[in-house]
């Protein structure tokens, strides 16, 4: 069976989604009320720095259970030329997940491809939808059901704007998006969050 992974938001369903927000809000009021990574290990990949996404990731990690392993830039064999295909096979046979932080998206979808375990994207320069997924549980925890209200995101149609366009539609929300000209969001990311919010 091949792993799930969450890459966009997109790999979510409507169900799903409310589900993970509420359980994420249980676990915020009782840190320590899972085990789910008791004794599994995940690799937490870092291709450039960060302070909020390792530290939440870390310590989340840790909080479930589980063992994170910290590689950032420059201590995998990437660096020095390893394909992508070989660094993901090579993970999954170690960790239970792979969480990445990198640039383009595209080498996020390359190492799902060849990952044998699921992979997390804690950020890419086309997607944040962990970040969308703590703004929404932020939302839900002071506005209660979030369908049919409205979101106004104004500021550059860039990675967080995206995954709020496509988790926002599958929470309910009326998600609009204010950009300067010429930095709207991507069209075919539009079109997914219009897609979602019809399929749930």
């Amino acid at each position: 069976m091949a792993p799930r992974h969450f890459l966009t938001g997109e790999e979510l369903t409507s169900t799903e989604l409310d589900a993970l927000l509420g359980r994420a809000l249980e676990l915020k009021q009782d840190r320590h009320g899972s085990r789910a990574l008791d004794g599994l290990s995940v690799a937490l990949v870092f291709d450039r720095p960060s302070t909020r996404t390792r530290i939440s990731f870390e310590v989340g990690v840790h909080e479930l259970g589980g063992h994170p392993v910290v590689l950032r830039q420059g201590e995998l064999q990437l660096s020095r030329g390893e394909s992508t295909r070989d660094t993901a096979l090579v993970l999954s046979r170690y960790v239970a997940a792979i969480a990445a932080r990198t640039g383009p998206h595209e080498e996020l979808e390359q190492l799902a491809e060849h990952a044998t375990v699921p992979v997390v994207n804690m950020l890419t320069r086309g997607h944040h939808p962990c970040q969308a997924l703590a703004d929404l549980m932020t939302l839900r925890e002071h506005f209660g059901d979030l369908r049919g209200k409205r979101l106004a995101y104004v500021g550059d149609g860039n990675n967080v704007a995206h995954s709020l366009l496509i988790l926002g539609a599958k929470a309910g929300l009326e998600v609009v998006v204010a950009t300067p000209a010429g930095l709207a969001p991507l069209e075919r990311v539009v079109a997914a969050a219009a897609a979602g919010a019809e399929n749930g």
